[in-house]
């Protein structure tokens, strides 16, 4: 049992010291296109694909990064913006964003 413990906190240690909290801009794309909508004209393809059902994704140059709750997004489809909040791995967790 103490080694479960143990093994549990190097586990939940590691996944604190890989999240990065931060301010990022970038655009709010769609996991069709991804890296694809890193830019102002992609804006009415972004909206298309996301009313399609594709997920709404954050894009930073030509890195995509899933939006853990994409309803925070909804009103910025296709818009750069910035974002503050903790992205782990390829995954952004939305604390606040503004155009």
């Amino acid at each position: 049992m103490k080694k479960i413990l143990l093994l549990l906190g190097v586990f939940f240690s590691v996944i604190a010291f890989a999240a990065d909290k931060g301010t990022w801009t970038g655009y709010i794309s769609d996991a069709h296109c991804g890296a694809k909508g890193n830019n102002d004209g992609h804006a009415a393809c972004a909206k298309k694909c996301v009313k399609e059902g594709y997920a709404p994704v954050f894009v930073v140059g030509d890195k995509v990064y899933a939006i853990s709750d994409p309803k925070k997004v909804s009103g910025y489809i296709g818009d750069k913006v910035t974002v503050t909040g903790t992205m782990t791995g390829d995954s952004i967790d939305i604390e606040k964003i503004s155009k």
